[in-house]
């Protein structure tokens, strides 16, 4: 019977175990074969122990008790642990070195979803400038402000029908607070047509002109603001007050001149005062203060005990003018004012006119004197055969040219005067 072998060194011993742990480090990166260190660790023993595998059996306990503390140890726990409490870096190298096919699908599916999604995305940037170019650039010019509070808008309804909603939205804004809107009226006298179609928006504190040629359809278009006559067609708004569905109440907000002075004329001018201010509801207390202040105004206070008959035709238009703004309103129709009166008492009218512009009202007027027009008016209207011709502030409609120039040409030029020599040969 051979004699038992001697006991291994200790640093023979802990060479082994390096050489144990340099073999296991590389296999154990795939999970699965961490779960195989073990038998692997008693394997190599026997290869390593070739004489008797019982012996080497009996020495290994003896062999790794020793060396467990420190050598055999850390190696075991750092090869181990690291892939345990890094899963991350594990999944890694196992997508990169072992498990390719596993893996290949799944980048695939990554890389479509995200040259996908830029295409969506740059599909919305190419189409949103389209909307902001067409819609919020024309807006910015017809509606500032309507663009920031529009926070409901949908991209994907037309560009171009936002932009005319918009400027619907924007239009029926500026009606609302205009002083005067016509919409569409005509008038029709039998067979003879006075008045077609006009479109005219009157801002409020403005001094409005309306100038044409005789029988051009302005005083038919100031007798429908008025309510002395009633359009065949279209809407008229003064002040937002509809004057088919309220006369009344678009009365209220309105003084009238009109062209054909018609008036109690045996009444005294205090008297016809007294009549204006009573009818429009006003206490007679306010109408006897205000007709003084009127009076005082318009240079009629030695007059106002004289029966209207006896007013000249100056003093007639003054005293209606007076009786048109006793009630104070919001909007003047006034149909030639300055017609039949003095200079002195034209630049009496035209001083009271413009401070009751200056203090938010709004004049209205028909006028032949283009000059006065385009010194006055900051807006005009030119009416010709019943039909708008031009229409925007003095600078817009004129040009280069004068308002009277202007005027002359678009009612038709100058009218023929030859065939008039006969009236040079005199009759004596």
């Amino acid at each position: 019977m051979l004699p038992p072998k001697p006991p291994m060194p200790a640093e023979v011993a802990a060479a082994a175990a390096a050489e144990l742990a340099a073999v296991a480090a590389p296999v154990s990166a795939p999970i699965e074969v961490e779960r195989e260190l073990p038998i692997a660790q008693e394997a190599q023993p026997e290869s390593i122990a070739e004489p008797e595998p019982a012996p080497v059996a009996e020495a290994e306990p003896e062999l790794v008790a020793e060396p467990d503390p420190a050598p055999v140890a850390e190696p075991e726990l750092e090869p181990v642990a690291e892939p345990e409490s890094e899963p991350a870096p594990v999944a890694e190298a196992e997508q990169e070195t072992v498990a390719e096919s596993e893996f290949v699908a799944e980048p695939e599916t990554v890389d479509e979803t995200a040259d996908a999604e830029p295409a969506e995305v740059d599909n919305e940037s190419s189409e949103a400038p389209v909307l902001d170019v067409v819609g919020y650039a024309e807006l910015v010019d017809l509606a500032p402000g309507l663009v920031e509070d529009d926070v409901d808008r949908d991209d994907d309804d037309d560009p171009l029908a936002y932009v005319y909603e918009q400027a619907r939205l924007e239009a029926s804004l500026d009606e609302e607070s205009s002083a005067l809107v016509l919409r569409g009226v005509s008038k029709s006298f039998g067979d003879m047509t006075a008045v077609e179609a006009i479109d005219l928006t009157v801002p409020a504190g403005t001094f409005y002109g309306l100038v044409g040629p005789n029988g051009a359809g302005k005083t038919t278009t100031l007798s429908m603001i008025a309510g002395l006559l009633t359009p065949d067609r279209g809407v008229i708004r003064v002040g937002g007050v509809d004057a088919a569905s309220d006369p009344l109440g678009a009365k209220k907000l309105m003084g009238v001149l009109p062209d054909r002075l018609r008036t109690f004329d045996r009444l005294t001018g205090r008297q016809l005062l007294y009549y204006y201010g009573i009818l429009r509801g006003l206490p007679a207390r306010v109408v006897e203060s205000r007709s003084a202040d009127l009076a005082r105004a318009f240079d009629l206070t030695d007059s106002l005990g004289r029966v209207v008959s006896d007013y000249s035709a100056g003093m007639l238009k003054k005293v209606m003018l007076a009786g048109a703004m006793i009630h104070s309103p919001r909007v003047l129709v006034l149909d030639e004012p300055f017609e039949s009166v003095d200079p002195v008492s034209s630049a009496v009218i035209l001083d009271i006119l413009s401070a009751y512009v200056a203090h938010g009202g709004t004049v209205i007027l028909s006028s032949h004197g283009m000059e006065l027009v385009e010194r006055v008016c900051t807006r005009v209207a030119v009416i010709v055969a019943g039909q708008v011709l031009a229409e925007g502030t003095i600078d817009e409609v004129r040009g280069e040219l004068t308002l009277e120039q202007r005027f002359v040409e678009l009612a038709g030029g100058l009218s023929d005067v030859e065939g008039l020599e006969w009236l040079h040969t005199f009759s004596d």
